[in-house]
């Protein structure tokens, strides 16, 4: 506590510096995860490849992901982002996918009796009885993205992993959970904030939360 008190404003800034790493993924990976979880439902043929493409992804590890993003982009903020993305998509796509598939045909068939076209019941039938499962990815994704977050100090994009790893390597316990506690703190915050969420959307749209589970 000594340690974080007498640091405290530049935890603060290291923390902010993670949170933008990691807001900056997920706006991302949701922008480009919901259209291509809702393009494999629409166009069979490309599913295998979709599905099977972020889940490749999801598969390489950590360390060489981030790697592999220094030839490419660099040292800093947009390869950590980059990096932080594509292992946020895997849970934002499959969900996406499972909610509309899911959605029950009698429901379809109700809609197409009212005169609604693909994207009327996209939009109005199909989004809205999925957004219980997708909440339940993109909870998946944000928990994910503030841990593996922390990598990206490695390529000098900063956030708490400068905390956790200068900790580590000057065995000091102090600097590993000033670090360390605002990972958790956040991690648990946002799993909670989301399944409280989740719950709401269940209620609102009769769906069960456990789907999302």
């Amino acid at each position: 506590m000594d340690y974080i008190i007498n640091n405290f404003d530049r935890i603060v800034a290291i923390t902010l510096r993670h949170i933008e790493i990691c807001g900056m993924s997920l706006a991302f990976a949701i922008v480009l995860g919901i259209p291509l979880g809702i393009l494999a439902t629409k166009v069979r043929l490309l599913q295998p490849l979709i599905l099977g493409t972020v889940a490749l992804i999801y598969t390489v590890p950590t360390l060489a992901m981030f790697g592999l993003m220094i030839p490419i982009f660099g040292l800093g903020l947009v390869p950590a982002v980059v990096a932080v993305t594509l292992y946020s998509l895997l849970p934002v796509v499959q969900n996406t996918y499972t909610g509309i598939i899911n959605v029950s045909p009698a429901v379809r068939e109700a809609a197409k009796g009212l005169g609604m076209g693909p994207v009327q019941m996209l939009l109005r039938v199909e989004l809205p009885l999925s957004l219980v499962v997708l909440s339940g990815g993109i909870r998946l994704a944000v928990v994910n993205a503030v841990g593996i977050g922390t990598l990206a100090s490695l390529i000098g994009a900063g956030g708490l992993g400068d905390l956790i790893f200068r900790g580590i390597s000057t065995v000091s316990p102090q600097v590993v959970l000033a670090g360390s506690i605002p990972v958790v703190i956040m991690a648990l915050a946002a799993d909670l904030g989301l399944k409280e969420l989740e719950k709401v959307l269940g209620r609102r749209t009769g769906t069960r939360v456990e789907r999302a589970a």
